[in-house]
């Protein structure tokens, strides 16, 4: 509790009563002593009486003569001395006293010595008592007076520094508290702490909520929300992004777009373009009208998709709102992702039409868009016809114009256009980026012009991009004939002065890529780029680890993929499907299966999705089958390859399958028999149930395995599936899978029509005579069972009727069954005895059974 001061005479008397130890919530604020005495100024030789007192201080009627105003004067001078020995909370207790009796609060501050007093708060702040300040300036105000009166320049000074100290640890909730109350002592908070640094902040701690405060104590809340967006989405924090801008619309009294616009391009570097839809949707619910900013922002974030793009700009052109050159700009952009060519030659057409009328003016942007457009679709004689339209508009190319021109002609091969054009982008003074050299250099790479990179590439790395010039008498500007971008020095006649201009090279991880691919098989080499791009401290990214692994690959060094593979990983890099698929395709090359497949297992451990060339390489591995451990593996391969998606031509698996199957039939000392029971383009199409028939046979055991469904199948695709499982089972019966029951093959429906037995398919026919001529077995045809068509109506009586079975044998299909919904189906079946399968592998595995014994 305050102790409370009584002005008497001349002294300031704390009563006795008070807490001599009074305790402070905060430590750090300063205590005030039991007793201070301090004398007045000595009266005047005119006064009636030396040792006259000033009277009580609460029963002075203060007027405006000078005797009394002298006496205000004093307190105002002993509150300034005390306020300037950091005595705050005694300078307070003056205040309240004075201002208790009647004094208005600007003639005591006009007494007060400003100079002592924020002399006094300075120290306090330097000593890190901001808090303690802070209360003595809430109690100040609460009395009328205006804190800010109380700070001169070096007390603003000392209260900015304990501020930066307070945002320097880094406390979101303190600085938040503390910027609100100074903003409430009319504090101006962006002369103290810079705003931006105290959003960061915010954004750093992913507190939007505090963020949503500090914006609301300036008066331009709407641009501060709109910045505090921007730095989440910087971030790829949408959700507190969201969360700002929620908070802005209820802030704020009418819809800001540049708030809308904003949070669009934030949904845009978060990835959730849907949000963004989202955005302009609750938009156009509210019956408001997006300006052209919010339709760009839309656009632009949602330009992957090329049919969103045009009904947005469709949209924007019913409600009124004229596209600008930005509008057009991003069309542009969405052809090229789409590579719509004729789109984009159709909307540069139009722009050309809008510049002649005089409503648009086409900029650089749009060139180099229509450019890269026409380079990625390697129609590089359009691409240098719009060079042209440009030039003749005034139009100055920029770096990029120059890197899709140079790009145009390097995609379609055309090396010397490519190095005419880049010599060009030097004469003309525009200075490259390395993804022009890039560019160049991938061009030489894949033009096989290998020596030529590296020549380049030394001479870059060497002196930078150097091009002489010559200057005639006439004033035009030449370079030499015998001048390029490899050389620094060119002999000119006398009558013609030189000068050279230098651009600084600096090569990127991608510019090693290029020079190691250039390398081939040359492991020391390429290992020996990587190094060097160690040194000049790049990092080797995925691409340059698989080039090295491709590169022993190359060389038939195996062990040595191996071996890179594991130190990419060591090295912090996590190969990825690119690096994995290399390695695999190299032991496939290597015929070291075994291990491919490993890498394979090792890839679905790590969670690494293969790609398409993963599956292909690996299902192309083998040439032949000769176990049914290799079917199993590829099969399961396929299994994975048609569950990621992935859609291919099952064709030569199929083929290799069957090779396997038929080697059932064949005898131990000859080649393979062709039988002219079936006919090896009746395989079915690419997608055919066989393979997924064979899977799912091999992936049981052998007594699994006795019941075969063949429905659905053709009748050489139901051949290789009876010849898939008897092989699985005769490689299996050495191992000790024994036959304990028949084999039932069930060849398909067929519908109970009262006297016909035949069925249309022929696959029991096919079956038949591969079961009995061939390979010598019993087969015999089982009774037909009724299976009731469960997709329709399930309340038939004759579901649970026992002698159903029966019935139909004697007088065929009853009346009441002909014309109910539920018409039975008959299931077709064969049994293949279990005696003739013993002795069928008696014959096949005799010889192996004795070899082993």
């Amino acid at each position: 509790m305050r102790a409370v001061l009584v002005i008497v005479g001349s002294s300031i008397v704390v009563p006795p009563n008070s807490n001599p130890n009074p305790q402070h919530h905060r430590s750090h604020k300063p205590s005030l002593p039991t007793t201070t005495f301090l004398s007045p100024p000595k009266p005047s030789s005119s006064s009636s009486s030396a040792t006259s007192r000033p009277p009580l201080l609460s029963t002075v009627r203060w007027d405006l003569d000078s005797r009394r105003r002298s006496r205000l004067k004093y307190y105002a001078d002993l509150a300034s001395r005390l306020a300037e020995n950091k005595r705050l909370d005694e300078f307070l207790m003056i205040a309240e006293s004075v201002l208790a009796s009647g004094v208005e609060p600007s003639t005591f501050v006009s007494l007060l010595s400003v100079d002592a007093v924020s002399a006094g708060i300075a120290k306090s702040l330097g000593h890190g008592k901001i808090w303690s300040v802070i209360e003595v300036l809430t109690s100040v105000r609460n009395l009328g007076i205006r804190p800010v009166q109380l700070f001169d320049y070096f007390a603003m000074e000392a209260l900015a520094n304990e501020c930066l100290r307070i945002v320097s640890f880094l406390e979101v909730q303190e600085v938040v508290d503390l910027m609100e109350t100074l903003a409430g002592f009319c504090f101006s908070i962006k002369k103290l702490v810079e705003p931006s640094d105290i959003i960061k902040i915010c954004v750093n701690k992913r507190k939007p909520n505090e963020s949503i405060r500090y914006a609301c104590i300036f008066p331009d809340a709407h641009v501060m929300f709109c910045n505090i967006i921007h730095e989440f989405g910087k971030k790829r924090d949408l959700v507190s992004a969201l969360t700002v801008f929620k908070a802005s619309k209820q802030k704020l009294s009418s819809p800001n777009m540049y708030a809308y616009r904003t949070v669009i391009d934030v949904c845009g570097l978060c990835g959730d373009y849907l949000k963004s839809r989202s955005i302009y949707k609750e938009l156009l619910a509210q019956n408001i009208t997006p300006n052209i900013y919010v339709f760009n922002s839309l656009m632009n974030v949602n330009s992957h998709d090329l049919g969103y793009t045009l009904n947005v700009y469709k949209h924007m052109q019913d409600l009124g709102v004229a596209p600008d050159m930005a509008s057009y700009n991003i069309l542009l952009k969405s052809c090229c992702l789409a590579s719509r060519v004729d789109l984009a030659q159709d909307i540069y057409r139009e722009v050309q039409h809008l510049e002649s009328a005089g409503a648009l003016k086409l900029d650089v942007f749009t060139y180099s868009t229509i450019i890269k457009v026409f380079a990625d679709a390697k129609l590089w004689q359009m691409a240098l016809k719009i060079k042209e339209d440009m030039l003749s508009a005034a139009v100055t190319p920029n770096t990029v114009t120059w890197s899709s021109l140079i790009s145009s002609c390097a995609n379609a091969g055309l090396v010397e256009q490519a190095m005419q054009l880049f010599e060009e982008m030097l004469m003309v003074g525009c200075e490259p980026n390395t993804q022009c050299c890039n560019i160049l250099l991938h061009a030489c790479v894949e033009a096989c012009q290998f020596d030529r990179a590296f020549r380049l590439f030394q001479c870059w790395k060497g002196s930078g991009l150097q091009k002489a010039f010559v200057r005639t008498h006439h004033g035009k500007t030449d370079a030499p004939e015998n001048c390029n971008t490899s050389m620094s020095n060119c002999e000119v006649g006398s009558h013609h002065s030189r000068f050279v201009m230098r651009v600084p090279f600096k090569p990127t991880t991608s510019t090693y890529n290029i020079l190691m691919k250039a390398c081939g098989t040359d492991y020391f080499r390429v290992k020996s780029l990587m190094e060097e791009m160690k040194t000049v401290g790049l990092s080797p990214n995925h691409i340059s680890w698989s080039i090295l692994i491709d590169a022993c690959g190359g060389s038939g060094n195996v062990g040595g993929a191996m071996r890179v593979l594991k130190s990419m990983r060591e090295d912090g890099v996590r190969p990825d499907v690119v690096a994995y698929t290399t390695a695999i395709k190299i032991c496939v090359k290597s015929r070291n299966l075994k291990i491919a497949f490993s890498l394979y297992e090792e890839m679905k451990r790590y969670e690494i999705q293969p790609n398409l060339v993963t599956y292909n390489t690996l299902l192309r591995a083998r040439s032949r089958y000769g176990s049914l451990q290799e079917v199993q593996q590829c099969l399961a391969v396929y299994q994975d390859m048609r569950k990621a998606g992935y859609k291919s031509n099952d064709y030569y698996l199929k083929q290799l399958i069957e090779e396997w199957c038929e080697g059932v039939i064949q005898d131990n000392n000859q080649n393979r028999c062709h039988s002219s029971s079936y006919n090896r383009t009746d395989l079915g199409g690419p997608q055919s149930l066989l393979l997924e028939k064979v899977a799912a046979q091999l992936q049981k055991g052998n007594a699994e395995s006795l019941a075969i469904d063949l429905q659905g199948l053709t009748k050489v695709e139901a051949r290789i599936v009876v010849l898939a499982v008897l092989r699985m089972i005769k490689e299996n019966y050495p191992l000790g899978d024994s036959i304990n029951d028949d084999m039932s093959i069930i060849l398909g429906t067929q519908e109970a029509v009262a006297g016909t037995g035949k069925h249309e398919s022929g696959v029991e026919d096919a079956i038949i005579k591969l079961l009995q001529d061939d390979l010598g077995l019993e087969v015999l045809l089982s009774r037909p069972r009724i299976a009731v068509n469960r997709k329709i109506n399930l309340g038939n009586p004759f579901d649970s009727d026992p002698n159903l079975k029966e019935i139909l044998g004697r007088n065929g299909l009853p009346r009441e069954l002909k014309s109910s919904t539920r018409r039975p189906v008959i299931l077709k079946r064969l049994r293949v005895t279990r005696k003739s399968l013993y002795n069928w592998l008696k014959r096949r595995t005799g010889t192996f059974r004795s070899k082993t014994r």
